[in-house]
């Protein structure tokens, strides 16, 4: 058995916080339903290139943004704007656990899947909503996407280089980090609503907000500034609170060196040869480190000019120092720990049995995490509704009694 066997998803969201979230829950055994608009599906499903290739190496009509978020679901097209289709998301709702949406605010109504409709039918159900701004506030009717939310929400300020720097300027996250957290704490919430029900018997609404999760998760540089007063500002690689903790140049390309206390300087200091920098009043406790930061880094940077990464890799590690190359995509999903930890999946598909995704990070010794089918084609799954909307033969509803 897997962790959530058994569990019923309804999934009414689309691109990437919600299928995020509802990925996970099929990673981890959920029973996924995702419901499509006729004929054009989720928009991610036409964000290529890059596409597919069948068999015979020709592009095909799933984009790789679909395949990274949709696997182990089933795909069931229904016109939700129809009478007909309203109707029967409804019930399939009301023998649902959970249901995922990503409406905006008011259109769920609209629509008549609202939580307080829904839950007349069916009061275990937990019910997600994954928008923007949140159900309430002033800005709760505005439409968010993860890029406008972390400009809003402080992350671009505090990414990219430093000003007065070479290429300065406020920058995105190289994913959309935003909604791929918004997605994970729409699990946390779902996961603890569930336990929660196991005692009350009861649902309830799960209310999610990208803006709130990038003011969550700006973790120590909001502290920085409710605790101290800073308004945290660029430092390119560098970090705020640590010194060194950045990435240097080397003879022949950049690495990283992640100091993360004293003793670890220390060593650093005696690797470099230069051992009076570990007493040195300026430099031997980190606070004095981030106070003469400007002073203790070019000395750093010239002494890893000297020689190439690799050289100062292999010192550093035999050191107990945490350094590290920056990788392409290409190399980090090469790296023999990846390999080793099973993160990358062959997950055959119709339409190309060599699929490969990154698999999921959860490790659970007793109900490991399983990936029971490859992300569905548009509609793969529409015959199911027919007479079993959830596949699972079982024709039993929820208990509805609190």
């Amino acid at each position: 058995m897997t962790a959530l066997d058994g569990l019923r998803v309804l999934d009414l969201s689309r691109v990437l916080a919600g299928p995020w979230a509802s990925q996970t829950l099929a990673d981890l055994g959920a029973n996924v339903l995702k419901i499509e608009r006729p004929g054009s599906g989720d928009d991610t499903r036409g964000w290529g290139p890059p596409w597919l290739d069948n068999s015979e190496g020709e592009p095909g009509s799933e984009s790789a943004y679909f395949l990274c978020t949709n696997r182990g679901k089933r795909s069931v097209c229904i016109d939700i704007q129809s009478p007909e289709g309203q109707q029967r998301l409804r019930d399939i709702a009301a023998t649902a656990d959970v249901l995922i949406e990503n409406f905006k605010v008011g259109d769920a109504a609209r629509y008549g899947l609202d939580y307080p409709g829904l839950r007349r039918e069916n009061p275990r159900l937990i019910y997600c909503s994954i928008t923007g701004f949140g159900q309430t506030g002033p800005l709760a009717s505005r439409p968010g996407y993860d890029f406008l939310v972390q400009a809003m929400g402080g992350l671009m300020s505090v990414t990219g280089e430093a000003d007065g720097r070479p290429g300065a300027g406020p920058q995105k996250v190289g994913v959309a980090l935003t909604d791929i957290m918004t997605g994970l704490y729409a699990n946390i919430g779902i996961l603890a609503a569930l336990a929660e029900r196991e005692r009350s018997g009861l649902g309830q609404q799960v209310d999610l907000a990208l803006l709130d999760v990038t003011a969550a998760t700006l973790a120590n540089q909001a502290s920085n500034f409710l605790v101290g007063g800073l308004t945290p500002t660029r430092l390119g690689n560098a970090h705020p609170n640590i010194v060194p903790y950045q990435s240097f140049a080397a003879r022949d390309r950049e690495f990283i060196v992640a100091v993360g206390n004293d003793a670890q300087f220390a060593r650093l200091a005696v690797l470099l040869e230069r051992p009076a920098w570990a007493t040195d009043p300026r430099f031997e406790k980190n606070a004095a480190r981030v106070a003469h930061r400007d002073t203790l880094v070019p000395l750093l940077a010239e002494c890893f000019r000297t020689r190439d990464a690799a050289h100062w890799l292999a010192l550093l590690e035999t050191a107990g120092i945490p350094a590290g190359p920056i990788n392409t995509i290409a190399e980090a999903l090469s790296e023999p720990q990846l390999a080793a930890r099973d993160m990358i999946v062959d997950l055959p598909h119709p339409d190309n049995a060599e699929l490969k995704v990154v698999g999921s990070p959860i490790k659970l010794s007793r109900t490991p995490v399983s990936y029971q089918r490859p992300p569905p084609r548009l509609g793969e799954h529409d015959a199911d509704l027919i007479d079993d909307p959830w596949g699972d033969s079982t024709g039993q509803v929820c208990d509805k009694s609190p």
